[in-house]
């Protein structure tokens, strides 16, 4: 029990730097590096959490979806506090949940089908570069969605926050 909850405050910790790194690239106002911190690392943490639960476990796409659901409503959350749009801390936290493997493997999977002639290993490379390639198209379509869907729910919060009234 105290290894799995150490597992997701790692998770989360490692996510939370990788949410400060990719933030920083985009140049947001000093106090939004806090925000992004902890939304990327409680996001990274429910996807873990929802991964690796042995009761119910789901897959990587469902996983994925819940966790930017819950970053979307956090980015909209804390965008009142910081008066800096919700984009600001949604995409940044998304990025370190970006299935570079899966990518990774759609890629070499297609080099592999362009360099061999045995049909055997062809149809197994294609079959590879398309359930790798599936898993990652729709994992970050389940992604872009969940994230975007609290943005478009709440549009008076979410478009009013850089709005200062006088």
């Amino acid at each position: 029990m105290y290894m799995f909850l150490f597992n997701i405050l790692e998770d989360a910790f490692f996510a939370a730097i990788a949410g400060i790194g990719f933030a920083s690239i985009s140049d947001p106002p000093r106090n939004a590096y806090k925000y992004c911190a902890l939304i990327s690392a409680v996001g990274h943490a429910m996807r873990y959490l929802l991964m690796n639960n042995s009761l119910m476990p789901c897959s990587l796409i469902a996983a994925s979806f819940v966790a930017s659901l819950t970053i979307g409503f956090m980015a909209v959350a804390a965008a009142c506090y910081a008066k800096c749009p919700p984009e600001t801390f949604s995409f940044p936290s998304l990025l370190p949940m970006i299935p570079g493997m899966y990518a990774y493997k759609t890629v070499g999977a297609i080099v592999m089908c362009l360099s061999t002639q045995d049909e055997a290993l062809f149809n197994h490379y294609l079959y590879l570069c398309t359930s790798n390639g599936f898993t990652c198209a729709f994992d970050i379509l389940g992604m872009v969605l969940g994230a975007t869907a609290p943005i478009l729910i709440l549009k008076k919060v979410s478009f009013r926050v850089t709005r200062y009234s006088d």
